[in-house]
């Protein structure tokens, strides 16, 4: 320790005494000090300015400043040990005041009045250093020190509000005002939706028709995948769909599940007064009839920003099972519809996958059937949201955060956030069970199960899944001997060893669309990595 000695003077000591007083202490009179002591005091009071700031002032300054600083300091500390309390004990209330408009606004503040007074501090500690006391050589060390404490504290307080108020910005333009709603029968009921508005189409229609159910004690989760060709969809008696599709959704090929949306949102949006989206509410409608429960809240993924959003989280990590193409544009003139050879080839096996490789990953069904598409969605949802981990979003939060503000909409009240995101938080590292309203899970694709389906057959399966029971072995290997009957079914399979890009470019070329269906028929197999 820096220690120093008083003097016997003449007249009363302290730091207004007067000048004949003859004192010592190096700590705040470093004129009196030799160059190694100086030295030392300088790296001392920064030191001590960033552990404990104010504390420099009152050994070495302004006493009435020190004093003033430490008590904020100390507050600070209260309030973040408050905070990591309520962490482990409220999560819900902490995220609700992070997410909150008005208190959120209020910690902004805060964070950037503190990250300028404890620069002021800094600063503050320089003067009482006294540069021009310090040997040449070691004065750019105890600046550049200087900085880079600067840069580490009062910046980081900086970046954080920052942070803050970028994620202000996006809770505000995703989530909507409104009132909570409540479990229904013990779980919060979802419809995600992947919206394609392209040039080529009238009207958006969402190709990618899932319902996400969550237990509301326990976050265990339940994914229910509709294929987009769905038909015959029924509307419960207090649907306002009811008045116009009494018996269901079912006026033939022109009916299927994901036309709906178009449908309600371009001749019907008088029956839903007062909706932001009337056609995702005919949706949720849709998927409540064809499931037998009750669909809640919807979020719809605009497809076209999809790419943003994978490519912001520095992409995601799969699996792949098999070959899947990058479709290319239609040709002219052919009925039924054909392509161009495709534009690329998207390899098997684990790899990473940028927006765009992503993007056609989940959407590609050229070859193949819908459900091996849908099999390829939940697998991207699943990749997506085991990678968008804590360090991801903090270190890719502002790209995150733009993309989700373009692609993202949701009826979801902005007020129930905070518990979601602990329910979120309670559904991570549990196994995730699916169920794809049509095959493998129901017949075949021969069975034309989408076309006529059995709402009965689906709404008792759809409850089975809800029963949380042990494993059992047995049934687990009668599940996959099922599923092993319904793939025997598809088109022979070739080993991935002997297939070639070149070589399927070259099918897809002279059209040989058997052969192709034989080579790919593996390519709804995907796991997240």
């Amino acid at each position: 320790m820096i220690t120093g000695t008083r003097v016997a003077g003449t007249g009363g000591g302290g730091a207004g005494g007067s000048g004949t007083t003859g004192l010592t202490d190096p700590v705040r009179y470093p004129q009196s000090a030799s160059p190694a002591v100086r030295t030392k005091r300088a790296f001392v009071l920064l030191a001590m300015t960033l552990v404990l700031p104010g504390s420099a002032q009152v050994v070495a300054g302004n006493r009435r400043l020190g004093r003033r600083a430490l008590r904020t300091t100390f507050t600070c500390w209260a309030l973040v040990l408050l905070a990591l309390v309520l962490a482990l004990t409220d999560r819900s209330l902490v995220v609700g005041i992070v997410t909150h408009r008005w208190w959120s606004l209020l910690l902004i503040v805060a964070m950037l009045g503190l990250a300028l007074a404890w620069a002021l501090l800094f600063v503050n500690t320089l003067r009482l250093i006294r540069m021009p006391l310090l040997d040449r050589g070691v004065r750019p060390l105890v600046a550049g020190t200087l900085a880079l404490l600067m840069v580490l504290t009062s910046g980081s307080l900086a970046y954080g509000a920052y942070v803050l108020n970028v994620g202000r910005s996006t809770v505000g333009s995703i989530f909507q005002s409104g009132p909570a709603f409540d479990p229904v029968d013990g779980r919060y009921n979802f419809l995600l939706m992947g919206g394609d508005a392209g040039e080529d189409r009238t009207g958006r229609r969402p190709d990618s028709i899932s319902v996400i159910s969550v237990d509301a004690a326990t976050g265990a989760t339940v994914t229910f995948s509709i294929p987009r060709n769905f038909q015959n969809a029924q509307f419960s008696a207090d649907s306002p769909l009811w008045e116009v599709y009494p018996e269901g959704y079912n006026c033939g090929d022109p009916c299927i599940i994901n036309s709906l949306y178009t449908d309600v949102a371009q001749n019907y949006p008088d029956l839903y007064p007062g909706a932001t989206d009337p056609g995702a509410e005919a949706m949720m409608d849709a998927a409540s009839g064809v499931l037998g429960i009750e669909v809640q809240a919807y979020l719809l993924v605009d497809m076209g920003g999809f790419e943003q959003l994978v490519d912001a989280m520095g992409g995601i990590r799969i699996d792949a099972g098999g070959w899947v193409p990058i479709t290319a544009g239609e040709i002219p003139g052919t009925d039924p519809i054909r392509h161009y050879p495709p534009d690329g080839w998207i390899k098997p096996g684990v790899q990473t996958l940028d927006g765009y490789h992503a993007l056609w990953y989940a959407r590609s069904r050229e070859f193949v059937t819908d459900y091996d598409r849908i099999a390829r969605q939940q697998c991207v949802q699943q990749a997506m949201i085991a990678q968008l981990d804590p360090a991801t979003v903090l270190t890719r939060f502002q790209s995150i955060a733009a993309a989700g503000t373009q692609i993202v909409e949701t009826d979801i009240p902005q007020d129930q956030l905070a518990s979601f995101v602990d329910l979120g938080l309670k559904a991570q590292g549990q196994e995730t069970r699916r169920l794809t309203i049509g095959p493998p899970d129901f017949g075949t694709p021969a069975d034309n199960f989408v076309t006529y389906p059995d709402f009965d057959l689906i709404h008792s399966r759809v409850q089975e899944m809800f029963v949380q029971e042990p494993a059992d072995p047995a049934a687990d290997a009668h599940l996959q001997l099922e599923r092993a009957v319904v793939v025997a079914q598809l088109p022979a399979q070739t080993t991935d060893g002997e297939i070639t890009e070149e070589y399927l470019q070259e099918l897809a070329t002279i059209g040989d669309d058997a052969t192709l269906g034989d080579l790919l028929a593996n390519n709804g197999q995907c796991s997240p990595a």
